[in-house]
């Protein structure tokens, strides 16, 4: 069986014509499934309308936050709940081509246990959103060591990869990386990024930046080496100024007054309040991890656990 984990953030308009489109997709292609809507402790009538939704196909199940965890969680306690053989997690606003879980299924029955839903475009996008987008997978692909730059959370993974993932105590855990950094015999699916058919994108500005910010410190220390190359600058710095310092003065055209003290001063304290900065950020990571909090907290089922 082939489970679907669907995570849903007021998606009230899209929640009926999703369910309605997978469901018919596989049901033609004679693929046993049920389909798992995950509700991040939404905020509009998505939790009413996932229950109705169940109401009238017993192949669709509902989960229901007790508050907003973000997606992150939702993908995994979709994974935790998700009774298949093999597992696919794909965005509620069918951005995501349904028809592909398809070609993903017969791959997996071909015996590969991860299967990667790559971007062969992006769709619509904003230059500033293309650009800070390819910054994070550079950091992303730097830090996992294989390439990024096209990577999504639309993936078929088999529940031996699903129960790896489930076994990680990670709070922060990233699942586009994490699927990929744990291995197993992989291969790749292309598909075009299409645009919402209903509601709006629920990603603002902050929320993505928040979002970067979250998943780079989980992943990797790179940040961490902005302080000593900070360090190695100002130090490059300071020797520049005390040398040309020591011309001037055996030269007799020193000048006079504070000015590079200052300057130098105040990229010293700068570099050593950024550093500060960045390492207390991954200290409260390390706060976070060792209170053991779990990742989500389910509220209600649709159905008997």
């Amino acid at each position: 069986m082939l489970s679907v984990v669907i995570p849903a953030y007021n998606e009230e308009e899209m929640i009926p014509k999703t369910s309605q489109t997978i469901d018919k997709i596989l049901k033609e292609a004679g693929i046993e499934h049920e389909l798992l809507f995950i509700n991040d402790g939404s905020k509009d009538n998505t939790w009413t309308v996932i229950e109705d939704e169940a109401s009238k196909n017993p192949l669709v199940k509902g989960v229901c936050f007790s508050r907003n965890f973000g997606k992150e969680s939702a993908i995994f306690a979709g994974l935790y709940e998700s009774k298949g053989d093999c597992a696919v997690v794909i965005d509620c606003d069918l951005q995501h081509p349904p028809e592909k879980i398809v070609e993903m299924y017969r791959l997996w029955e071909q015996g590969y246990e991860i299967v990667e839903g790559v971007k062969a475009s992006r769709g619509k996008e904003s230059g500033l959103h293309r650009f800070a987008a390819k910054s994070f997978y550079n950091i992303m692909t730097d830090a996992v060591g294989f390439d990024m730059s096209r990577a999504s959370d639309f993936k078929l993974l088999d529940r031996k990869a699903v129960n790896v993932l489930l076994n990680m105590n990670e709070k922060n855990a990233f699942f586009r990386a994490l699927s990929s950094w744990i291995g197993f015999k992989s291969t790749e699916v292309e598909y075009d990024v299409r645009e919402r058919e209903a509601g709006i994108s629920k990603w603002s500005t902050r929320a993505l930046i928040k979002y970067a910010v979250t998943n780079i410190s989980s992943f990797t220390s790179a940040p961490l080496q902005i302080v000593t190359l900070l360090g190695v600058l100002v130090f490059g710095l300071g020797l520049y100024s005390i040398i040309e310092a020591l011309i001037r003065y055996f030269m007799g055209t020193a000048k006079e007054g504070f000015t590079t003290v200052i300057i130098l001063q105040c990229l010293t304290s700068s570099a050593i309040m950024l550093g500060l900065g960045i390492i207390g950020f991954y200290i409260s990571k390390i706060y976070e991890e060792v209170k053991g909090r779990p990742k989500f907290i389910i509220d209600r089922t649709t159905y008997e656990k």
